[in-house]
C-alpha cells in the first residue's frame, strides 16, 4: 500500500503520482514546515491513526522528514530505523522551543520511542533479529537522482537501492518512508521536477517488485 502526505504540493509539481494509494492532503495545514506546532502533530497524527504502519509512507520533501517520527509511534515492538540521509537529523532543539523537527526528530525519536532500540545511518550495522522501520531521504543522492535545497550526498541510485536490498534481506521491514524534492515554490525547474519523479518511480517500481514490507 502507497499512502501520500501532501504537504507542499511536491507531487502536484512533478505530476506524480501511483494509482491506488491513500492520499492525505495537508496543503492547508498550518505550523508545520520544518518545525512542527503540537496542534499540527495532533493533526497528523490523528490522520494516519487509521492506516497501517506496514506500507510506504511518501511523506513530501526533507521539510517534512520529521514525520518518520510520528509513523514510527505506531510500532508494536522492539525496532531499529534504518535511516538513509545526507544528515543525521539528531540535532537538539536549537531553540530550546520543544516543537518537533526536520533537524532533531531522531533524537527525539530516541528519547521518546522506548520500542526504537537502535539507529543505523547509510549502511549497515542493525542489530541481529531487530525488524526495521526504513526511512529514505532523496538528499542522500547527487543531483543525477534528486534535486533537493539541502545539502546532498553521493549515494547512487543503484547503491542506495542495494543496501535495501540487503537490509530488507536480513530483516523483516515494518514500513517504509521516503521523502525529498523540490517545490516550484522554491526554485524547482522542470528538470528538477522530471529528475525527482524519476527516481521516485524507480523506488516505487522497487518497492512493488520486492516484497519489503511484511506482516
Amino acid at each position: 500500500m502507497n499512502i501520500f502526505m501532501n504537504i507542499s504540493g511536491v507531487y502536484d509539481d512533478e505530476c506524480w503520482s501511483l494509482p491506488d494509494s491513500a492520499l492525505l492532503d495537508f496543503r492547508s495545514l498550518e505550523g508545520c514546515n520544518c518545525y512542527c506546532t503540537s496542534e499540527a502533530e495532533t493533526a497528523f497524527r490523528n490522520a494516519i491513526a487509521p492506516l497501517p504502519l506496514r506500507s510506504v509512507h511518501w511523506i513530501d520533501t526533507g521539510d517534512y522528514h520529521y514525520l518518520s517520527k510520528i509513523w514510527m509511534e505506531k510500532a508494536e515492538e522492539p525496532f531499529a530505523l534504518a535511516l538513509f540521509d545526507n544528515h543525521p537529523d539528531d540535532q537538539p532543539d536549537a531553540f530550546g522551543s520543544g516543537l518537533l523537527s526536520c533537524g532533531s526528530w531522531v533524537a527525539e525519536a530516541r528519547k521518546s520511542l522506548p520500542l526504537l532500540k537502535a539507529t543505523v545511518l547509510n549502511g549497515t550495522g542493525i542489530p541481529e533479529g531487530l525488524p526495521v522501520y526504513l526511512s529514505i531521504d532523496l538528499d542522500v543522492m547527487p543531483r543525477e537522482y534528486a534535486r533537493t535545497d539541502w545539502t546532498q550526498g553521493e549515494m547512487s541510485l543503484d547503491a542506495l537501492l542495494s543496501a535495501v536490498g540487503t537490509i530488507s534481506a536480513e530483516h523483516r521491514i515494518l514500513g517504509i518512508d521516503i521523502c525529498g524534492g523540490l517545490t516550484a515554490a522554491k526554485g524547482a525547474t522542470a528538470e528538477d521536477l522530471a529528475v525527482n519523479a524519476r527516481t521516485r518511480n524507480a523506488l516505487a517500481a522497487y518497492c512493488a517488485s520486492h516484497p519489503l514490507v511484511s506482516g
